[in-house]
């Protein structure tokens, strides 16, 4: 069931209907429930189901979904005509990043669907005709009887399709240009921003405002600002989603973290009574200090009442007590010791004090998120004694560029002729990666020899990596997890053989903490794949009976691409300056990653730089509250399984 609620005050501030799921496989769940019911209700009577498709990460569970319940409960397409939003222009029908291949690979290819009555707008017509194109599109809809229902994903500037923050409402489908935001965006589809298309053929939002119902979905803590303006903003063309506050039938289905923004999660004692728990006090308080730039213990019963907590003083007493509470919650968050300080009784701390050394388990989805998101703790740990594990879960080799792959190679042939040993095979396999190289289009697929070295590069960079904290061989293990060896950005769901080689390893090493990525924006979607993978191997051990199990503990890190809440942190290991540009020498180490990566999402900085400033941030905001002031602090949440 979604976790809302429809006859309170609980969505008061909300100008359209929003249903907030558990995660986006729940959310797709009941929108595939929604277009399943209007299939079947249209087949009942004999009528055509037309439907508006979104391309990009949203929909894919929802597509999932869709085929699931075609091939396991007989949900037949049939009597279905689709319409497409969007698609890149110019692009090939078959490039890798097409919206027509996507859907192809998505959804057509595999439920009974006639394929002839699939609509996608052509990113191959000659521009000159592209008005003619389009006037056609809206013909074709309008002859079709309008869309039944229309899908919809959303930008992190509000776009919807492609129409772009100040798209007209009475705009129609047209060929567009995308914002810099929007290509950087989905530069994650692409080697790199340059050969992310500047232009686009999108339905108009007057086309989209005409479909009889609308469903928008969103996923994950990068939408949540742009949902909250959508929902709970005015209606302005400059955020294209917030107009469909003007339709008679809309719903935005979202996860938690998408609605994170949304008042009746940011302030929920906004929107009516409240229960008052000790992480929803530290979140109202925490809030208003940052709000009002005061340290917590500076927190007035006045401050209390302007900031809308009257509730809580009165529930709880004077404001004094509420400061030293929630201070006390963040003190207790800091410490030096990850793995628990030994021959100490700390009650209040993080983590145990006993069994000590711990066994330790770092999960690394990428072959340099270790360090880069947790390099500090990580060699704290180490340095502190516990016996310290790395478990690299996938090769990372679809991140290394093809220049790099012709350096090692040449080093490698170089090397052999250098102390007179026959490079005959080394030369042959150089050559022939030249050559494949040298005409390699950008939608085509790296050989297995290719990805080999790729891969190669990236084990030969983390192990120097463990090296350098100071672990010994059989201590970093490159799981190589199957779900991820597609030589594309697109990935294999979870499998079995994912969950047998991850519960393999912590059988092995029965560990008393494990680390792994709770870093959900990566927009490669691997790092949610990893945490599943690791997730899902602890439920089955735990479930199996096996002793040791109870006696570890599972914390998330973030870094890479975001970081934790201020409210939510329960545990922050400070960093001085001289542990900051030791961990900054570690990523260092990771030379395939350094200046240009290829899909590296929106963000343009290095990662070391992204890391550095997020552990400044981090430690800011504890100063800002009242607390030491670090140089740095890494931050990480317990996950209960």
């Amino acid at each position: 069931m979604p976790l809302t609620k429809s006859h309170d005050l609980l969505d008061s501030f909300e100008k359209i209907p929003t249903k907030i799921y558990p995660s986006a496989k729940d959310g797709s769940k009941y929108v595939a429930q929604q277009i399943a019911q209007l299939i079947r209700e249209k087949q009942a009577t004999n009528e055509k189901c037309v439907l508006g498709l979104a391309t990009g990460s949203t929909p894919k569970s929802l597509y999932a979904e869709l085929v699931r319940l075609h091939k396991e409960e007989g949900l037949s397409f049939k009597n279905v005509t689709t319409f497409n939003l969007d698609e890149y222009y110019p692009i090939s029908k078959e490039a890798i990043q097409s919206y027509h291949r996507f859907m192809r690979t998505q959804l057509f290819d595999h439920v009974d669907i006639d394929q002839s009555r699939c609509h996608i707008p052509d990113g191959t017509v000659a521009k000159e005709h592209m008005k003619e194109h389009c006037a056609a599109y809206e013909q074709r809809i309008k002859e079709e009887g309008g869309i039944d229902l229309q899908i919809l994903g959303i930008g992190i500037n509000g776009h919807i399709g492609f129409n772009e923050p100040g798209s007209s409402i009475y705009t129609k489908t047209r060929l567009t240009t995308l914002t810099n935001t929007t290509r950087l965006a989905n530069a994650y589809e692409f080697a790199n921003i340059s050969q992310v298309p500047r232009l686009a053929v999108t339905m108009g939002i007057s086309t989209i405002l005409k479909a009889k119902r609308i469903i928008l979905m969103a996923w994950g803590p990068s939408k949540a600002p742009v949902i909250q303006q959508s929902v709970e903003g005015d209606d302005t063309e400059h955020v294209p989603a917030s107009v469909l506050q003007n339709h008679d039938d809309v719903t935005f289905v979202v996860d938690e973290m998408a609605a994170a923004e949304l008042t009746r999660y940011k302030s929920p004692w906004l929107t009516g009574e409240c229960e008052w728990t000790p992480k929803m006090i530290k979140k109202a308080v925490v809030g208003m200090a940052l709000k009002l730039n005061k340290p917590v213990l500076s927190l007035t019963n006045n401050d209390y009442n302007e900031y809308g907590l009257s509730d809580l003083l009165v529930e709880k007493g004077d404001a004094y007590e509420i400061n030293l509470q929630v201070y006390y919650m963040l003190r207790d968050s800091i410490t030096g010791w990850p793995g628990g300080k030994p021959n100490a009784v700390i009650p209040a701390h993080p983590e145990r004090s006993n069994p000590y050394p711990k066994k330790v388990i770092l999960f690394s989805p990428h072959p340099d998120d270790d360090i880069i998101s947790m390099g500090g703790t990580f060699q704290r740990l180490h340095d502190q004694g516990h016996e310290v594990h790395v478990a690299y879960q996938t090769s990372g080799n679809i991140a290394v560029t093809d220049e790099f792959v012709t350096r090692f190679m040449d080093f490698a042939v170089g090397f052999e002729d250098m102390f007179g040993m026959d490079a005959t095979k080394s030369k042959e396999i150089l050559q022939q990666a030249r050559g494949y190289l040298q005409h390699k289009k950008a939608d085509e697929v790296d050989t297995p020899e290719i990805r080999a070295v790729k891969g190669l590069i990236r084990r030969c960079e983390a192990a120097a990596t463990c090296r350098y904290v100071g672990l010994k061989e059989g201590q970093w293990h490159f799981q190589n997890l199957p779900f991820y060896e597609t030589g594309t950005i697109e990935k294999k769901p979870m499998g079995e053989e994912d969950i047998r080689i991850t519960m393999e390893l912590l059988r092995k090493i029965q560990p008393q903490q494990v680390y792994c990525a709770g870093d959900f924006a990566d927009p490669h979607g691997t790092h949610i794949v990893c945490f599943n993978v690791v997730l899902e191997s602890l439920k089955r051990i735990k479930a199996a009976g096996d002793a040791w199990i109870n006696d570890c503990w599972l914390w998330l890190y973030k870094g890479a691409w975001q970081e934790w809440a201020m409210e939510e942190i329960e545990m922050a290991i400070p960093m001085s300056p001289e542990q900051v540009m030791k961990k900054r020498f570690g990523i260092f180490i990771h030379q395939s990653q350094k200046d240009m990566v290829p899909f590296q999402g929106s963000d343009s900085r290095e990662f070391w730089q992204r890391a550095e400033e997020r552990n400044a941030e981090t430690a800011d905001l504890y100063g800002k509250l009242g607390l030491t002031q670090y140089a740095a602090m890494e931050a990480f949440v317990r996950w209960h399984y």
